[in-house]
């Protein structure tokens, strides 16, 4: 077998291997080298949060998990290029390494699955929802407060087998996890962002590499989305700003008109859903981190000090 002229790393999940052929087939299309039988491998590397199942994300460590072991082998050299959701990369990159590169944005929101496919605001009181996402748990406590939030680990396959076995009632997914894993078919409901602002940088899939590898650098070019590129600046420097992890219920959404000016909305929550902060900052797409920092900047002076030491609710994951 020929030496490839490029190494993708990804998770081994079933939407991480799309996420990785998605880059393969662009970086193709840019690049006819690339197009070549074997000219791209897929190396597929086990992270921690795909190991560890049995606790949740933020008794573990929060963001990062599903990154970890990807990035070392970037740095060792192992894989040219690492491909991520970018939502589950940390704010601050380990050094050496930068994001180089995002594929055009997928629809942000999130989905409501169910059993039966109850709608999610016709739930009964007392119903069981699953969520490993203290985000999602956060807004749905806010508008039902009656429901009981339990925990549930796993890909997107598994957490709908359980759903399907009766251990919830319900659980919440990404749409665009779902649209592209071809499973459209189980979403009850697409809910809006007044009840559910999804996560800063949902639906993106952004690539990685060595800072100084200037070659792949300029390979990634041609495929990258300025306009992704820009929401996902003003979303993570929000992230930044109010150290964002998997600890912290925070949701965002940055969004460009057709005049070229990019509004960001922000929210944070308390994990009861008791306490909500919010705030809207509007301005130039070259402005897009910016305006992320001053939304962070506002909800902190609105929310005060203590807010983000609120306690963590526990659970073993269903």
């Amino acid at each position: 077998m020929a030496t490839p002229l490029l190494r993708i790393g990804t998770r081994g999940s079933p939407l991480a291997l799309i996420q990785a052929r998605e880059l393969q087939a662009a970086l193709a299309a840019a690049h006819p080298a690339l197009a070549a039988p074997d000219a791209v491998e897929i190396v597929v590397i086990k992270t921690t949060g795909d190991s560890v199942t049995n606790r949740t994300l933020a008794a573990i460590g929060g963001k990062g998990l599903f990154t970890k072991e990807i990035e070392e082998a970037l740095l060792a050299g192992t894989i040219d290029v690492a491909v991520h959701s970018l939502k589950d990369m940390a704010t601050v990159l380990p050094p050496g390494l930068a994001i180089a590169c995002h594929l055009p944005r997928a629809d942000p929101r999130d989905a409501f699955v169910s059993r039966g496919k109850q709608r999610f605001l016709d739930l009964p009181p007392g119903a069981v929802l699953g969520s490993a996402a203290l985000r999602r748990q956060a807004q749905a406590l806010r508008a039902r407060p009656d429901l009981r939030v339990v925990p549930i680990r796993g890909n997107v396959e598994t957490r709908l087998r359980k759903m399907e076995e009766g251990r919830v009632d319900g659980t919440l997914l990404a749409l665009a996890g779902l649209q592209r894993l071809g499973l459209e078919h189980v979403v009850a409901e697409i809910l809006p962002d007044d009840l559910m602002l999804p996560a800063p940088a949902q639906g993106i899939i952004a690539m990685e590499t060595r800072a100084d590898d200037r070659k792949l650098r300029d390979y990634l070019v041609p495929v990258d989305h300025a306009a992704t590129a820009a929401r996902a600046a003003a979303e993570r420097a929000l992230l930044a700003a109010l150290d964002g992890s998997c600890r912290t219920p925070i949701a965002a959404l940055a969004e460009i008109d057709g005049g070229g000016r990019l509004t960001l909305r922000a929210r944070i929550i308390s994990p009861d859903g008791r306490d909500c902060h919010e705030a809207t900052c509007v301005g130039a797409v070259s402005d897009a981190a910016a305006l992320g920092r001053d939304a962070g900047a506002q909800l902190r002076a609105e929310a005060g000090p203590g807010f983000f030491d609120l306690p963590i609710p526990e659970g073993t994951p269903v």
